[in-house]
C-alpha cells in the first residue's frame, strides 16, 4: 500500500474549464468533494434528490469564501438515483442544455433504510447505489468521451468486502436485513468500476474508471444511522475514531483529479484497516475482482436498466 502522506486539497491541480457531475452533492461526502473542486475553479453540477437543499449547500459554500464566485461555478439539478426515470430525465437534460461533464462522481447514498423498493421495483439501496449510477454513467459515457481527462469515480466501501449479490433474493422480497443489503449495494459499486474498467480499456476509450472509499467518516449517513443501537454505536460512541467529511473525501478527489491516478485503481485511507488516513492505493476483494462475477452483474444491470453500453466485453482467460 503507497500512501500519499501528504496530499490534501491543495495538491488538487487547477480545475478551471472542467466540469463535474457529484451525486449526492449537497451534504457529507459530496459537499465535502464539491467544495474542494470549486476551489480549485471547477464547474459542479450538483445532482441532488433535494433541489433545496442543493441550493442551501450552495449558500453555504458561497458563504465560506464569500467573492471568490464559487456560486458561479455550482449548478444544482434533480437526480433521484433510485428511480430511473429521473436518471434519464437528468442526462437527458446535461444533453439538451449543452452540459458536457468531464468527470462523473457517483457518490451518492443511502444506509440500511427499512425495506425500501424503488418505483422499478427495485430494492432502494441496489437501486440508488449501483442501478441509478450505472445508468446514469452509461447514459453519459459518450459525452465524458468528449471531455478533457475524463473519469468516472464510483465510491464503494471497505463493506464491500463483506458483499455479495442475492440473485435468488436481489429485492430483500423474502429475506431483508438493512446492512447485508447495504454491502450488496456496495459489492455491486466496487464490481461495476473494475467491469467498467475493464471494458474502457478494451474499447481504447479515454474514459477511466476509478473507485474509492472513504472509510470511516462521520457523514450523516453513518452517524444518523437505522436503529437507536446503531446511532449509540457509530454516532456517539465511535465517532471521535472517525475522520471528517473532507478527510474522508480525499480519496474521491484523489482518483478524481491526481494526474497519476490510474484507470483500474481503488483508492481508500491507508491507515489500520483502511478506516482513516491518507489516500492510498487499495486492494478490491476477491470476490469483487472476479472476471464471472463482473460479467453477471453487468449484464444483469443491463437488463434491469434497460440502458446498454457500447463497449466490448472484454477478454476473459478460460
Amino acid at each position: 500500500m503507497t500512501a500519499h502522506q501528504h496530499w490534501t486539497t491543495d495538491r488538487i491541480p487547477d480545475q478551471n474549464g472542467r466540469l463535474f457531475v457529484v451525486t449526492g452533492a449537497n451534504s457529507g461526502l459530496g459537499l465535502a468533494t464539491t467544495r474542494a473542486l470549486a476551489r480549485r475553479g471547477a464547474r459542479v453540477v450538483l445532482a441532488v434528490r433535494d433541489e433545496r437543499k442543493g441550493h442551501r449547500a450552495v449558500e453555504q459554500l458561497a458563504a465560506e469564501q464569500p467573492g471568490a464566485g464559487l456560486a458561479e461555478r455550482l449548478e444544482v439539478r434533480r437526480l433521484d438515483l433510485a428511480d430511473l426515470d429521473s436518471v434519464r430525465a437528468f442526462a437527458g437534460g446535461l444533453r439538451t442544455d449543452g452540459r458536457r461533464p468531464d468527470v462523473l462522481v457517483n457518490n451518492a447514498g443511502v444506509m440500511a433504510p427499512p425495506h425500501t423498493l424503488s418505483p422499478q421495483g427495485h430494492e432502494l439501496q441496489f437501486a440508488a447505489h449501483h442501478l441509478g449510477h450505472f445508468a446514469l454513467t452509461g447514459l453519459l459515457l459518450d459525452l465524458l468521451a468528449e471531455g478533457r481527462d475524463p473519469r468516472v469515480v464510483t465510491v464503494s466501501s471497505i463493506n464491500h468486502r463483506r458483499g455479495r449479490i442475492h440473485y435468488d433474493d436481489l429485492d430483500g422480497r423474502q429475506h431483508y436485513a438493512p446492512m447485508a443489503f447495504y454491502n450488496q449495494s456496495k459489492f455491486a459499486n466496487a464490481v461495476f468500476g473494475r467491469e467498467l474498467h475493464l471494458r474502457l480499456t478494451a474499447a481504447g476509450s479515454p474514459v477511466r474508471s476509478l473507485l474509492a472509499h472513504p472509510g470511516f467518516t462521520a457523514t450523516n449517513i453513518v452517524t444518523d444511522g437505522p436503529t437507536a443501537l446503531y446511532r449509540l454505536l457509530f454516532g456517539r460512541l465511535a465517532r471521535p475514531l472517525a475522520q471528517p467529511a473532507d478527510r474522508g473525501a480525499l480519496p474521491q478527489l484523489y482518483a478524481a483529479t491526481a494526474p497519476d491516478a490510474a484507470g483500474g485503481e481503488f483508492l481508500g485511507p491507508a491507515g489500520y484497516g483502511e478506516l482513516r488516513g491518507a489516500p492510498a492505493r487499495v486492494e478490491l476483494s476477491p470476490a469483487a475482482a472476479d472476471p464471472a462475477t463482473g460479467r453477471r452483474l453487468w449484464e444483469l444491470s443491463e437488463r434491469l436498466t434497460d440502458v446498454r453500453y457500447a463497449l466490448p466485453a472484454p477478454a476473459r482467460q478460460p
